[in-house]
């Protein structure tokens, strides 16, 4: 380590920006930045401690885990934000009684501070308290409207109730906010898919195989699902569905020495224009009642 803390210390930088939670290696990486190196590491050390140690409590390691939380106590002993880390060690425990006290408490000193009531969402997810879970959530994106991740938790927690009316109104909210995320219209198609919305799920579904580039492999297996009806005489789009997932299936088994397929060089926007300018349409659908709601 005595000639690499330079590259770990880059490391877990990176990991930091691109919100890696590789918590094993994180820890093996940190634990001797932080023991025999924290010199070195100036103002970043308290980043990293705090990297650290929540990885350290993922991995269940609390010796680290103090380590890190000791140094960051001594630095900033009244500190909003070690205090809520000394939570997450609570919930770590399942301690879950406790470390919603301890949310309570700095909620009462910050009520607008959105990591702390998410907290309290994850401690009621936890316990298995699925509708007070829903509650706080709703409570929550009434005040922070714009957080994409709230919505898509609101979203599978009605599914967990069965209540795909509801999440379907919840992907509805992040498509109008992010209409060229191919994640949001696949799980949208597969709600629909679910209530039996065959037509409009199709639609949904070869919107993200389009913005994905055919790489979407749920929206392209949806797309042939959802056009494969057999009361229908012409399938065209399951049968070109099924081209892709061979010619990418054979794309793999190439690299073993099998032959790969001219199909894998077909492109969403030649073959799926009219179905997926469509969804263009239903957007426009749902921003006009947005806009008259």
């Amino acid at each position: 380590m005595e000639g690499g803390w330079v590259e770990a210390r880059d490391t877990l930088r990176e990991w930091r920006d691109t919100s890696v939670r590789d918590s094993e290696r994180i820890s093996d990486l940190g634990e001797p930045l932080i023991l025999d190196h924290s010199s070195k590491l100036g103002d970043e050390l308290w980043l990293v401690c705090e990297q650290v140690y929540i990885a350290a409590l993922d991995i269940g390691n609390y010796d680290l885990a103090n380590v890190c939380i000791e140094k960051l106590s001594d630095r900033f002993p009244k500190s909003f934000r070690v205090q809520k880390l000394r939570a997450m060690e609570l919930e770590a425990k399942g301690q879950f009684d406790e470390a919603m006290e301890v949310y309570k408490e700095l909620e009462k000193e910050d009520p607008t501070n959105a990591a702390i009531r998410k907290r309290k969402i994850v401690i009621l997810k936890a316990k298995g308290c699925y509708g007070d879970a829903i509650k706080s959530l709703v409570q929550y994106l009434q005040t922070f409207m714009a957080d994409h991740d709230a919505w898509l938790e609101l979203a599978e927690l009605y599914i967990k109730y069965n209540d795909y009316d509801k999440a379907a109104f919840c992907m509805e909210e992040l498509l109008l906010s992010n209409p060229f995320n191919h994640l949001y219209h696949q799980r949208y198609a597969e709600i629909k898919y679910t209530q039996g919305s065959r037509d409009v799920a199709r639609q949904y579904f070869a919107q993200a195989v389009k913005l994905s580039s055919n790489t979407n492999m749920r929206a392209l297996y949806g797309l042939f699902l959802a056009d494969g009806d057999d009361k229908k005489k012409d399938n065209q789009y399951a049968a070109w569905t099924a081209k892709i997932i061979s010619a990418k299936y054979k794309d793999v088994w190439s690299e073993d020495g099998f032959e790969s397929s001219p199909a894998s060089k077909i492109t969403p926007a030649a073959d799926l224009p009219q179905l997926t300018a469509s969804v263009t349409n239903l957007l426009g659908q749902l921003k006009l009642r947005e806009s008259t709601a």
